[in-house]
């Protein structure tokens, strides 16, 4: 399975919603599939990261404003916040992936859809997650 893919998906998704303010429904999920032919592991992994980060969505971002003290999440790139929300739910609730993995992959989808300064930042406030959680 292409994981990356996945996480990337998830990235658009919840930017989508995140912009939007609405809450997800199957019908956004069908129209967001609907001229895309991927596996079905990447479908399924994508939605369980944006399922898990919706329904965790007041811890995640709790843990994440905890992490980076005087930065609010309403005041972050929309790209990062939800870069960091995703990352946060795999490391705070996916006790299969590990911490590193997870930071990798929000590291090198930030390269690809952030700026440049991004990727620091993020880098800086998952390895803190990590560390807090204990997973590292």
């Amino acid at each position: 399975m292409q994981r990356r893919k996945a996480r990337e998906y998830a990235l658009q998704i919840l930017f989508r919603l995140d912009f939007t303010g609405k809450k997800i429904e199957k019908k956004d999920l069908e129209e967001f599939w609907a001229d895309k032919k991927e596996h079905r592991d990447v479908k399924n992994f994508t939605e369980d990261l944006v399922t898990g980060t919706l329904d965790k969505i007041d811890h995640i971002d709790t843990m994440i404003e905890q992490v980076t003290e005087n930065w609010l999440l309403k005041r972050m790139a929309a790209v990062d916040r939800n870069i960091l929300r995703f990352a946060a739910y795999e490391i705070l609730y996916r006790k299969d992936i590990p911490s590193a993995v997870t930071i990798n992959e929000a590291l090198e989808i930030a390269k690809k859809f952030s700026s440049t300064d991004s990727a620091p930042f993020i880098n800086g406030v998952l390895d803190k997650l990590s560390r807090e959680v204990g997973k590292t």
